[in-house]
This record gives structure tokens, C-alpha cells and sequence, in this order.
């Protein structure tokens, strides 16, 4: 099993059926959800799924499905030929927990039993682990070289 970033194939169809909204006002909802090293996901990675989510250890941190995102308020945007988008770095107070990876997906998209169309997964290059501490995603810099979702 392993966690292998890549923007998710099914993503990427569904983006040029019109499926996505990243406008930071009445666009979509998206998400983030924490993996262990058990998980198998990349490219291939269709919907999220609770198969190999983290679990909060002690106290009430992080709940099944992860954090709600938010796009951040320059997104999406353009330098020449790239457009991106960014997210506000999303944080878990009080946690304890090892997380290898994660995904983002889609809550708004989907079929009508399935609203949870993955988007990227990012590979963390191992185990990070908090104790009651807090665990912070924090996202590249938001640019045409660097964010975590670019086309180019």
C-alpha cells in the first residue's frame, strides 16, 4: 500500500465536464481527510473513502471525512499559461495522531449516493505524527510554480 501524489485522473475529466466550482464565493465544497500509511491512493483514486483514515487517538480533533477547506480569497487565479488554486492552511488543536497523507475532495459533486469526488492526493514522505498538539496542513506557496493545484 501507498499514498502517491498526483491529481486524480477522474478529477480531471470530471473538470472538463464542468463538474468543479473553486470560486471562493458560491462555489464548491471541498475537503480534506487524513490517511495512514495503510492507504492505497493516487491517480487512480476515484471518491473519498474511510478505508485507511486516520483516527483520532485521544480526544475529539479529527472526525471521519476530515476538515472542511477554504479557497483561498487570490483563487483561483493565472501567471501566463498556469492557472491555480490555493486553500487556507487547515489546522487539528488538541489532536493525537499519524497521518501519511491526504486527500481533497469534492462534498458538492458526484452522484447522488456518492458526493465525494476526489481531487488531489499528496503524499506527506512519511509518517507525521502530533500528540496533543496540533497538527497544521499547510499549503505551498500560491503561485504558477508551486500551489497545490496547478494547470499548466
Amino acid at each position: 500500500m501507498a499514498i502517491t501524489s498526483a491529481v486524480c485522473t477522474s478529477f480531471k475529466v470530471e473538470l472538463l465536464q464542468g463538474s468543479h466550482n473553486f470560486s471562493t464565493s458560491g462555489g464548491d465544497t471541498f475537503k480534506i481527510a487524513l490517511f495512514t500509511s495503510s492507504a492505497s491512493l493516487g491517480a487512480a483514486t476515484t471518491d473519498y473513502s474511510t478505508s485507511n483514515e486516520i483516527s483520532n487517538t485521544s480526544g475529539s480533533a479529527y472526525s471521519a471525512g476530515g476538515a472542511a477547506l477554504t479557497i483561498a480569497s487570490s483563487s483561483p487565479t493565472s501567471s501566463g499559461t498556469t492557472a491555480w488554486v490555493d486553500f487556507d492552511n487547515v489546522s487539528w488543536s488538541s489532536a493525537s495522531f499519524t497521518a501519511n497523507g491526504c486527500m481533497i475532495y469534492n462534498t458538492t459533486t458526484g452522484s447522488s449516493t456518492s458526493t465525494t469526488d476526489s481531487v488531489i492526493i499528496v503524499a506527506f514522505g512519511g509518517d507525521k505524527t502530533v500528540s496533543s498538539g496540533t497538527f497544521t496542513v499547510q499549503f505551498p506557496t500560491p503561485d504558477a510554480s508551486d500551489a497545490i493545484l496547478r494547470i499548466a
